[in-house]
């Protein structure tokens, strides 16, 4: 991609947005950058960029700003169906995300993870085992460092380990990973892609670019995963924790096994660890090992090598992350549960005592289906946020042989008063089910809120 005088605006200036402008103006491009946000929420963010001599539009998006731009960049939290991009494609302007731009950028093979829930913890611990494995490791994308941010860096040899979304997927042209995997499909998103069809075909996007000599790792567990298995021309490895594969990594008698598929080693199958060395909770995460298990060895790490990564790995923060006990009563922050599928996965992790804070920004969720799981293992919902109001009309009551349900409006209300009740034993459990726009800058900030509140408890 040639950027030398090339006219290239920047639409939203998150994380992904700032680096895109940088990288931009660095390789020579005259480059605009407009965010609906006023100047005063991005003063960290504008001194940067006009230093940089970069062209800054704040408070809406000029529709003036968007006619006569060679390349349009648009940040993941922008729709691409806004009327300005439609409009500005029309007229045959070129309209791509950040991944798509690193993509053009980046030299070394991909090894791409998306998912509904686990795309954090995978891609870590992906980046890790590489690493351990002997490989030039770089790791970002959705996970908090931009694609873009790795270009400058990256060599041929290098590897990129990608946390991909689904709002990144749908602006891709040539993006294509040597390594794809998605590790489940559930409800989420719904309030943009507003149908789960569209939802599935945004993370199927993951394949459309890629070939015969490259690989796609799907979870032969879940019914949505199985069914892309038609839509890559790559190599389908499996992961399983209910069943053998054919090809890729499954459990037996407390063990994972790697079985490579291709060429002469189509039997070969390869002890990699015991499920007890597993240092993370929950079904889920044994999943996720699953996953990062065959990306590693697709990439030619030893099994040696991946177990000691696996054994050495910790748990990422806010992902189901232990943070204190305080009078015999576990605190756990899962502030990265967006999404009433992520909220199930948490349940899981436990058997039974937990007072669960559920709310925040709702995402077009359905949380009647937390209603079972309420009813096993849970003494005490708390609500809190937007959709507080929402979840107290899908969850079955305790006056109803549900579950008692507090409406406690802010994370603090709700620690404390679960703080106030709950007995040695009990689990005190952030899983949300909920985005955090409402009352947070973003879900590290709730996890971080969580942790501070709860050592002040202590």
């Amino acid at each position: 991609m040639e950027l030398n005088n090339k006219r290239v605006l920047v639409v939203g200036l998150g994380k992904s947005g700032v680096a895109s402008a940088l990288f931009l103006k660095a390789h020579g491009a005259r480059v605009t950058v407009s965010d609906t946000k006023s100047g005063d929420e991005l003063r960290n963010e504008i001194p940067v960029l006009l230093d940089h001599g970069i062209t800054v539009e704040t408070g809406g998006h000029g529709e003036r700003t968007f006619h006569g731009q060679d390349l349009i960049v648009v940040s993941p939290g922008v729709p691409v169906d806004a009327p300005l991009l439609v409009q500005a494609r029309s007229l045959g302007e070129a309209v791509i995300g950040e991944i798509e731009l690193a993509a053009q950028f980046l030299p070394g093979p991909i090894v791409a993870i998306t998912g509904s829930n686990g795309k954090t913890t995978t891609t870590t611990l992906t980046g890790e085992i590489l690493a351990a494995g002997g490989l030039p490791t770089l790791v970002g994308g959705n996970i908090g460092t931009p694609a873009i941010s790795l270009a400058e860096l990256a060599k041929r040899e290098t590897v990129i380990v990608l946390e991909v979304s689904s709002f990144q997927l749908e602006t891709i042209q040539t993006f294509r990973p040597k390594v794809a995997v998605v590790l489940n499909v559930t409800p989420d998103h719904l309030d943009r892609h507003r149908t789960l069809a569209a939802y599935v075909d945004a993370k199927a996007r993951m394949f459309e670019n890629q070939r015969g000599e490259d690989f796609a790792v799907l979870n032969e567990d879940d019914p949505i995963c199985v069914t892309m298995a038609t839509r890559t021309r790559a190599q389908v490895f499996w992961f399983s924790r209910k069943k053998e594969v054919k090809q890729g990594a499954w459990l037996r008698d407390g063990n994972i096994l790697f079985r490579d598929g291709t060429g002469l080693q189509r039997e070969a199958q390869r002890e990699i660890m015991l499920v007890s060395e597993i240092p993370l909770k929950g079904a889920h995460n044994l999943e996720n090992v699953l996953a990062a298990v065959c990306a590693g060895a697709l990439m030619g790490c030893e099994p040696e090598k991946i177990r000691q990564a696996v054994r050495d790995f910790k748990a990422v923060e806010h992902r189901l992350e232990f943070v204190a006990t305080i009078r015999g009563v576990d605190y756990y922050n899962d502030s990265k549960a967006t999404n009433v599928d992520a909220t199930i996965k948490a349940l899981e992790s436990f058997p039974a005592n937990i007072h669960l804070i559920l709310g925040g920004k709702d995402k077009g969720s359905d949380y009647s289906v937390l209603n079972d799981l309420l009813r096993q293992r849970v003494k005490r919902v708390y609500t809190i946020g937007a959709a507080a109001e929402k979840i107290e009309s899908q969850i079955v009551s305790s006056k109803n042989g549900g579950v008692e349900v507090v409406h406690a409006e802010t994370l603090e209300n709700a620690l404390r008063k679960a703080n106030a009740v709950a007995v040695p034993g009990d689990v005190v459990l952030l899983a949300p089910a909920c985005a955090s726009f409402d009352q947070f800058k973003n879900y590290e900030q709730r996890g971080q809120v969580f942790k501070e509140i709860v050592r002040a408890l202590g």
